[in-house]
């Protein structure tokens, strides 16, 4: 299946390894430059069709998702800065009420994100605030460059995020934070999302991009059933509690005892080899 290209979304399709056939990263970039990369309707649209693609096509193993850097500003005039994805289209807002709200946020790109069942990193180098924080929020793994920004800023605009960031900030910083965020509007920088864990890494602008695709390459060496199995144990995490968590993830250790995978891992391990593993 080819991938869906669009204008405002470019998927660039990157070995995972030069070695031998281990399927490919999908780079993903949310090309609005001129626009910090806000969201849009055409924006979500290519997401969700990215998501399905993604979903659909074996050779992929993980997805890292960033923002496309500024154009070259005309001379005479100040570049724009760097951005992830500066937030929601505001423009898109105007004169909206509830029921049409519903109806753009119903199925909408960030959640089918969240469900991707492979692993998702965000590659963040500037701003990512309000829609672009949740959407960084949605993804497994969130590497950042030093100059970037992470904020909630809808309260300013008298609104509160509508893409899961009072659900998700909570569990990855804590009630506290999630309110001091929510509530203040203010930016943190890269350090402090590093802090709060917010942020996994933080490497200079210049490292980010081979920084994170180490970071793909490297999942996207391991079983590719084994991964899926590992992420849909870890998120039963938020929705369940202890007791039944626990019984979730004894249940998907031992389903994969019967995998061919753990045969090929184990044999591996024990004649210290590579796993060539059966799940691509």
């Amino acid at each position: 299946m080819d991938a869906p290209q669009s204008n405002v979304l470019l998927i660039e399709e990157i070995p995972a390894s030069e070695h031998e056939d281990m399927g490919t990263v999908a780079l993903i970039t949310m090309n609005r430059p001129d626009k910090l990369n806000a969201l849009n309707a055409d924006v979500m649209t290519s997401l969700k069709a990215m998501v399905a693609w993604v979903e659909a096509t074996d050779r992929v193993r993980v997805v890292v998702l960033t923002g496309a850097q500024p154009n070259e500003p005309p001379e005479g005039k100040r570049a724009k800065p760097n951005a992830f994805v500066a937030g929601a289209d505001i423009t898109e807002f105007v004169g909206k009420k509830s029921d049409d709200i519903r109806v753009m946020f119903a199925n909408n790109a960030v959640e089918a994100l969240w469900n991707l069942s492979k692993p998702t990193i965000a590659m963040v180098d500037g701003f990512a605030l309000g829609g672009g924080c949740e959407v960084a929020c949605s993804c497994d793994l969130r590497i950042a460059s030093k100059r970037s920004r992470f904020g909630t800023p809808e309260i300013n605009l008298g609104l509160i995020p509508g893409y899961g960031a009072t659900q998700r900030l909570v569990r990855l910083i804590g009630y506290g934070k999630t309110m001091e965020m929510i509530m203040t509007g203010e930016m943190i920088s890269a350090e402090d999302a590093s802090r709060i864990g917010l942020v996994n890494h933080v490497c200079s602008s210049e490292e980010l991009r081979e920084y994170t695709l180490d970071m793909a390459r490297l999942i996207a060496s391991k079983s590719s059933n084994t991964l899926r199995v590992g992420k849909q144990t870890i998120r039963a995490a938020l929705d369940v509690g202890l007791t039944e968590g626990v019984a979730v993830e004894a249940e998907a250790f031992a389903s994969l005892f019967d995998s061919k995978d753990k045969e090929i891992g184990v044999h591996a391990f024990l004649n210290r080899e590579t796993p060539k593993w059966e799940h691509k």
